[in-house]
């Protein structure tokens, strides 16, 4: 398995994705019993292209240990959500392929870490324990090498300090926050004109929802910036996407997006329609690379925007708010 994990990190060319996507899918149809069990179910037609490979329902993360059955669980990774609410829960085999996964990506679209100072506003996540958002930036933070990047769990003029001190270095100022401590900072009007600004997402009962744009718009008018950044990713998968000024995410080259019929899931919407996004993360070679979310969104030039959630769903906190 390790010679595909090292193809999949190497993919350059649609054929390449095509070629490792059918593996893992055919290695996952064997080995991941959760995954199995649902193909024989649906019973579908043998796939010839990655196009074709059914998405496993995002919900059976709730319910099920999706994990390949010769590889034990070396880290779990939890959904945030709000009190009283089931958290999904992913089975990680092996975490050196989430890092793989998050720090060229990262880098790919942000930047190299050791020019930057990376802080965090995630109380939430940090409160709850077990996040892969935690995780990820841990590593992020380390991998800057500063001593001014780090958490900031409530104290937000102790963040204000350390960003004006790291306008003195020089280096790309980074913010990681969740909408709503983001929405407290704001409320503050500092000059954060030049922080790269992440939201990720989710006001976990401490303010009312309001859609992404709404959010976003209140956030440049108090920080005075130009936009806002948004990272896409959620515990069930390894990989993330970043969306740029425009609001669309780019994607790494091991993660593509199609998008189902609301009422048909295994009928894909004409270009540039709004679906059901479902995701193909080949980081996710032993427990589920293939993902049925509850987002909806469009294809743009190749990214995606997201458009909001199935009202059904829970407001989860993979960044998205309900929107028009």
């Amino acid at each position: 398995m390790q010679g595909l994990v090292n193809r999949i990190f190497s993919i350059r060319t649609e054929q390449d994705f095509n070629q490792c996507a059918l593996e893992v899918f055919h290695f996952q149809k064997e080995h991941v019993p959760v995954y199995k069990t649902f193909l024989e179910l649906i019973n579908r037609p043998e796939p010839k292209h990655y196009s074709e490979i059914p998405h496993l329902p995002i919900s059976f993360f709730k319910t099920h240990q999706i994990i390949a059955d010769n590889q034990a669980v070396q880290q779990v990774f939890k959904s945030s959500g709000t009190t009283g609410m089931v958290r999904s829960m992913h089975s990680v085999a092996d975490v050196s392929i989430y890092e793989r996964s998050f720090i060229p990506t990262y880098e790919q679209f942000l930047g190299k870490l050791e020019n930057q100072i990376i802080f965090a506003l995630l109380p939430n996540y940090v409160s709850q324990g077990e996040s892969s958002l935690v995780y990820m930036v841990d590593k992020l933070i380390e991998g800057t090498k500063d001593p001014l990047s780090g958490y900031f769990l409530e104290s937000l003029e102790s963040l204000l300090l350390a960003i004006s001190e790291g306008r003195k270095t020089g280096k790309k100022l980074v913010l990681f926050g969740v909408s709503y401590a983001l929405l407290d900072l704001a409320e503050l009007k500092p000059d954060l004109h030049d922080v790269t600004i992440i939201e990720t997402g989710g006001m976990k009962g401490k303010r009312k929802e309001m859609t992404k744009e709404e959010m976003h718009q209140e956030l440049i008018a108090g920080f005075g910036c130009e936009y806002i950044a948004s990272e896409y990713g959620m515990c069930e998968l390894l990989s993330q996407a970043y969306s740029d000024k425009q609001g669309l995410f780019e994607l790494p080259a091991w993660m593509k997006i199609s998008l189902r019929e609301v009422n048909d899931p295994f009928e894909l919407v004409k270009h540039e329609k709004t679906g059901g996004v479902n995701v193909i993360d080949l980081a996710n070679v032993y427990s589920c690379s293939f993902i049925e979310t509850q987002d909806l969104g469009r294809m743009e030039d190749g990214k995606l925007r997201l458009m909001g959630r199935f009202d059904h769903s829970d407001i989860r906190g993979c960044n998205l708010l309900v929107g028009n």
